[in-house]
């Protein structure tokens, strides 16, 4: 691709993957998992190549998913004041690399790593380093995480990542939700928490609800995993194929949220894994602090059968 294709491109160079029948597009800015196909059957929605990432489609969040209140969080004895990257709700939103575009470390035809710096900036005095590794299974793909804090003393970190879900050629409104949480996060009118509750009849989901029976925008704690440590997600079809989202140990929080203005799509439904939920930063919940020099490794992946 030529220097003026990728400052045409609001979403930089695409990576383009395949391994038998199973192909994915990554976008260099963000590190987003842009498209999905298994056996020629879209996993992920596409849209236009013109267009900035809609709805933060498959973009890492880090050094936090979600929202930070005001953007303003208390660091030991310091308070620190982050900008405020959603002016709707006045928050500082999905963290610092949103629109970052990522250093192309290792490429193959089946697997590809990206890697960026979070660099001391207003509100997040640290530095650290960051990488995503996209990898072909033969039913989908695997995804690494790694951060390493580079800097002089502890640095707080969160991750999170945010893919959108459709499965091709089925009406999206009837696919079946499945999410095996035991509790739900209740929130504001900035989207943000203020309790936490059992799941209720609106918001359960261990037992499958019709996607177009439900609007969600809800972040779920105490997640069941299976005898393996993953947690699995699934949305299935009514022949009964279905996409499964698994969360490796450290992702012990999910967001679920329907959207309606997806572009191309009368509806999209994003799974998002998290390792802390929204506004980590002020409650502590998930937050992980990581000492000079010390690395975390994290993984989730996608299935289709």
């Amino acid at each position: 691709m030529s220097l003026d294709d990728v400052i045409g491109s609001p979403t930089g160079i695409q990576i383009h993957l395949r391994r038998g029948e199973v192909t994915a597009q990554i976008a260099q800015v963000g590190a987003s998992l842009r498209h999905l196909t298994v056996g020629g059957v879209e996993i992920m929605p596409p849209y236009p190549a013109d267009l900035p990432t809609p709805s933060c489609s498959g973009v890492v969040l880090a050094p936090w998913p979600n929202r930070i209140r005001d953007g303003v969080w208390q660091d030991g004895d310091t308070e620190r004041a982050l900008s405020i990257s959603e002016p709707k709700f006045r928050n500082a939103s999905h963290g610092l690399l949103r629109y970052t575009a990522y250093e192309i470390a290792e490429h193959t035809d089946e697997s590809v790593t990206l890697a960026a710096r979070i660099v001391p900036q207003t509100g997040y005095p640290y530095l650290i380093a960051t990488s995503v590794t996209y990898a072909l299974t033969d039913a989908g793909i695997d995804v690494t995480h790694t951060l390493t804090n580079h800097s002089a003393g502890p640095a707080p970190v969160a991750l999170g990542t945010h893919p959108f879900f459709v499965i091709g050629g089925v009406d999206a409104r009837d696919l079946v939700l499945r999410l095996q949480a035991e509790t739900y996060f209740e929130t504001d009118d900035r989207m943000l928490p203020v309790g936490e509750s059992p799941v209720s009849s609106a918001t359960d989901l261990r037992e499958g609800r019709r996607l177009g029976d439900v609007q969600l925008d809800t972040g779920y704690a105490n997640l069941h995993r299976d005898a393996d440590g993953f947690v699995r997600t699934t949305i299935t079809a009514p022949d009964g194929r279905a996409v499964t989202l698994q969360q490796g140990p450290g992702f012990d929080y999910v967001q679920a949220f329907t959207n309606t203005k997806y572009p191309g799509q009368p509806l999209a439904v994003a799974i998002e894994p998290m390792t802390a939920p929204a506004d980590a930063f002020n409650s502590g919940r998930g937050l992980r602090r990581l000492a000079e020099g010390e690395s975390w490794t994290l993984q989730w992946g996608i299935r289709f059968a």
